[in-house]
């Protein structure tokens, strides 16, 4: 088996201690070098070319997240596993827009060090229960938080332009709209254009879509 080299990133000593001595007899896992800063390490990265770096967020210089951004663009070769004691959704969800193929918490076990390693070595992703679940409580919350946006959003008209909107999707003409409501063409126009504003739509055939989907005309 061909042995994978692991590079160690931690601003304190006792961490990188801990990890290599979990690590010291694992027949086809290297431990090829550490650094207890973001700078230092990526100089160390480019020499040694490992597999898998592992490394936390919080660094003294660059934080964890803009390092595994650096080493994904600019020594792709190199995966990077984050373990931290930092495991909000926010957090998690950044490395990952970084690049990190992993995230664990520094509370975990060799086993899953271990599987971490060889699962991000292998060219997949590795993320543990525990950190899934934060995973998908973070998808499901900002789900919630865009529809009731969207919500907020959909309420916004003024009574006439609810009006206007309901004589559009009827197929009514500007200048039908502006003999109905004793308006100017270019007060109905100006009408449209702020419903379209408000709703971010683009076109007419929009509004009418609109219309028809939140009942305020029936088909």
């Amino acid at each position: 088996m061909e042995t994978i080299r692991v590079f160690l990133i931690d601003d304190h000593q006792i961490i990188l201690d801990g990890i290599k001595a979990l690590l010291t007899d694992v027949k086809n896992i290297e431990v090829v070098g550490e650094a207890s800063k973001s700078n230092e390490a990526i100089e160390k990265i480019k020499t040694t070319k490992p597999d898998v770096v592992i490394t936390d967020i919080s660094m003294p210089d660059i934080s964890g997240i803009e390092l595994t951004r650096i080493i994904t663009n600019e020594i792709p070769g190199s995966k990077v596993l984050i373990l931290s004691m930092y495991t909000n959704d926010e957090f998690i969800f950044n490395a990952i827009k970084a690049g990190a193929k992993g995230y664990l918490h520094k509370n975990t076990t060799r086993k899953e060090i271990l599987e971490a390693i060889y699962t991000i070595n292998n060219g997949k992703e590795y993320f543990n229960e525990y950190i899934s679940e934060i995973m998908l409580k973070g998808y499901v919350k900002k789900a919630q938080e865009e529809e009731k946006s969207h919500d907020k959003k959909e309420v916004v008209l003024t009574n006439r332009e609810i009006e206007i909107l309901k004589h559009v999707a009827e197929g009514n003409s500007n200048q039908e709209i502006a003999d109905k409501f004793q308006i100017s063409i270019r007060t109905v126009e100006s009408h449209k254009n702020h419903i379209m504003q408000k709703l971010e739509l683009k076109t007419t055939v929009e509004m009418v879509k609109y219309a028809i989907k939140n009942k305020i005309v029936e088909i």
